[in-house]
C-alpha cells in the first residue's frame, strides 16, 4: 500500500506559500522515522491537529482520536479530574495515522507508558521573547554551562519555531516530583545571575526582551516536539537535533525544513549517544525521599 493509499486528500496544501502538500508531510514522516522513532517508542502523545495545514483552524487533542486504526495503541493515564486515553508512539503505522488526521507536530512526553511517572529525559525549552533566535542560542550556551557544573550531559535541538530546546538523558529513577524542582532550580538560578537576559516570568507583558527559561516541559502531563517534529511554521521547518559547535547566534531554524531535509539529514548524527547517555539526577536526598504526589 502506498502513501497515496493511506493518506485521505494527499493533494491538499497544507503550506501555502511553499506549496507543501499532506503527502509532502508524509512522506517526510515515512522517510525520516527511522531517525523519530527512538524519541517516540512507548511514548504518551498529546495530538495538535491541523485538518487543513498551518494556516487553517488547529486543535490540541489529548485523547486519542475516532478516525485511528483499529489496533492503534493507546494508554490510559488518570489525572486528577478524569482518566485519558493517550495515543503511545512508535510505530510509523501510527505517525502515519497521526499525519492523516492533521497532526503536523508531535508533542511527546518526558516518560513512557511503561512507567509514566518517571520521565528519561528532561528538558529545558528557551523561547526568545525578542523571537530572534540568537537570543536562545546564547541562553542555551549558558544553560550548557549550568548544566556541566552539575556533571550533566546535554544535548541542543532547534525547537523548530524561534527557540532552542536542551535535552538531558536520565536514568530512571527520579519522578517527576523530583525532576521539576530540579529544572526550575537551573532555570531560577541563571535567571538570577543574568536577570537583562533571562527570565523565568510567565507572564509574556513582563519578560521584555529576555529569553524565557522554560522548567515546565518536566511536569507530569507536559509535552515537548520530539526531534525531526515538523512545525507549523512558514517553511514547513522540523526540530533538528544539533551539536553544541552548531549553537551559533547565526544560525537559522528555518534552514531545516521539507524542502531539503534529506540533504540534511545525510550528515552525521550529532544525537547518535542520547540513549547511552542515561545519567542520574544529582538531586538532594530530601528531596529524592519524597513520595509522589497523588495525581
Amino acid at each position: 500500500m502506498t502513501l497515496n493509499d493511506l493518506i485521505t486528500h494527499p493533494g491538499k496544501v497544507f503550506w501555502p506559500d511553499e506549496s507543501y502538500t499532506k503527502l509532502d508531510l508524509a512522506t517526510y514522516y515515512d522517510a525520516v522515522f527511522a531517525k523519530l522513532q527512538p524519541y517516540l517508542d512507548d511514548r504518551l502523545l498529546s495530538l495538535e491537529r491541523c485538518p487543513d495545514g498551518m494556516r487553517g483552524d488547529c486543535f490540541y487533542q489529548k485523547a486519542a482520536p475516532k478516525g485511528l486504526p483499529k489496533g492503534t495503541p493507546t494508554h490510559r493515564i488518570h489525572h486528577q479530574n478524569r482518566d485519558v486515553e493517550y495515543v503511545v508512539g512508535g510505530s510509523k503505522d501510527t505517525q502515519l495515522a497521526l499525519v492523516n488526521l492533521g497532526c503536523i507536530p508531535v508533542h511527546a512526553w518526558a516518560s513512557r507508558a511503561s512507567y509514566p511517572q518517571q520521565p528519561d529525559w528532561l528538558v529545558f525549552d528557551l523561547d526568545p521573547t525578542s523571537g530572534k533566535f540568537a537570543d536562545a542560542a546564547k541562553a542555551g550556551l549558558l544553560v550548557k554551562t549550568e548544566l556541566d557544573e552539575v556533571g550533566l550531559t546535554s544535548f541542543p535541538k532547534t525547537s523548530g519555531s524561534r527557540g532552542l530546546h536542551v535535552f538531558v538523558p536520565l536514568k530512571l529513577g527520579p519522578t517527576y516530583d523530583d525532576v521539576l524542582p530540579f529544572a526550575k532550580e537551573i532555570c531560577e538560578r541563571l535567571a538570577a545571575q543574568r536577570p537583562k537576559e533571562l527570565t523565568v516570568e510567565q507572564r509574556i507583558e513582563a519578560r521584555g526582551q529576555r529569553v524565557y527559561l522554560d522548567s515546565f516541559r518536566n511536569a507530569f502531563g507536559a509535552t515537548v516536539v520530539a526531534p525531526y517534529s515538523v512545525r507549523r511554521r512558514d517553511k514547513a521547518p522540523f526540530s533538528m537535533p544539533l551539536d553544541w559547535s552548531d549553537v551559533k547566534p547565526s544560525l537559522d531554524p528555518s534552514d531545516f525544513n521539507l524542502g531539503n531535509y534529506e540533504k540534511v539529514l545525510a550528515g552525521p548524527n550529532p544525537w547518535k549517544t542520547f540513549f547511552k547517555s542515561r545519567q542520574p539526577l544529582p538531586i538532594k536526598k530530601e528531596t529524592s525521599s519524597r513520595k509522589t504526589s497523588s495525581r
